[in-house]
């Protein structure tokens, strides 16, 4: 998922099924770093574990689309007996014991927490179909289940409820997950999941239907920045809500936006060629995005 999160977790390799092993993440936006208050570490990591965890079992390993449609309705009906206090299958009790806790202490929703499951479930039947997404609004509605919940959830720790923060926050987490897919548009095909929208696609004489030609294709570049210029648009839309949100948990926000806005930086210097290579921000991206940050 693109509006990742990033934390420690001391049972990250108690896990009871090789299949769905955690595995070591590369992650784009940290959240739960030490800007985070302190009082918000814990219900921040229980989110982050609950996301991470689900998305290892629809995600990877070498288990049968069949069996990760199966863990994640157990799953699902463990964070239904996680918030109705009660026990579940108990194989995850590092997700589900801090889950609970956070739970009850911050009232947290917990429609969000089940539309990232449903956005989950549907990334194993689109890989399992080798299904791609009509066009960007298909693509969004995606996005508003597998990243705006992480982003209202936040605010909601935070006390931010206003509906046009509550739209900024999905500006920007859906812009993140955009980052994402474009970032790792060759990783992605490779992996049978095509996030490329079909429409977009026909419009710059890519075959929706022949995946494989992508790569080589001569507009693909050119698809990519379209796209590109998309993520960054909405990912401006969202910004001003770094000004929304309070304290230490605002300039976290602004690393936030500035780490989504570099990737697209980096993809334009790979000229939109991430069909072929993947860019990543670094260490030495740091000052530009300090700069940046600070001028919000």
């Amino acid at each position: 998922m693109a509006a990742e999160l990033s934390s420690d977790n001391p049972d990250v390799s108690s896990c009871p099924d090789d299949r769905h092993r955690p595995v070591d993440h590369y992650e784009n936006f940290p959240v739960a770093s030490w800007l985070c208050p302190p009082r918000l570490r814990a219900p921040v990591a229980a989110i982050y574990w609950f996301a991470r965890t689900a998305d290892d079992i629809a995600d990877e390993g070498s288990a049968t689309a069949g069996d990760r449609l199966a863990d994640l309705l157990t799953y699902r009906n463990d964070l239904h007996a996680c918030l109705q206090d009660n026990t579940g299958s108990g194989r995850w009790p590092h997700v589900f014991g801090p889950l609970g806790r956070a739970a009850t202490t911050f009232d947290l929703p917990a429609q969000p927490l089940y539309d990232l499951l449903d956005a989950f479930r549907q990334d194993v039947e689109k890989t399992r179909d080798r299904a791609g997404y009509a066009d960007r609004a298909e693509l969004l509605e995606y996005c508003r289940r597998s990243a705006n919940p992480v982003g209202r959830l936040l605010l909601h720790l935070y006390g931010v409820t206003s509906p046009v923060a509550l739209a900024e926050s999905d500006a920007i987490c859906s812009a993140l997950q955009l980052i994402n897919f474009w970032q790792d548009a060759g990783l992605d095909l490779r992996r049978g999941r095509y996030y490329l929208p079909a429409e977009d696609c026909r419009r710059h004489g890519l075959d929706p239907a022949d995946p494989a030609s992508w790569p080589a294709h001569p507009n693909a570049p050119a698809l990519l920045r379209d796209l590109s210029d998309w993520a960054r648009a909405l990912m401006l839309a969202g910004a001003p809500l770094v000004h929304r949100v309070p304290g230490r948990a605002g300039w976290e926000l602004r690393f936030v936006v500035q780490g989504g806005l570099r990737i697209l930086h980096r993809i334009e210097r790979l000229q939109w060629r991430t069909l072929q290579h993947r860019p990543a921000v670094g260490l030495i991206d740091a000052p530009a995005m300090l700069w940046r940050a600070a001028r919000m």
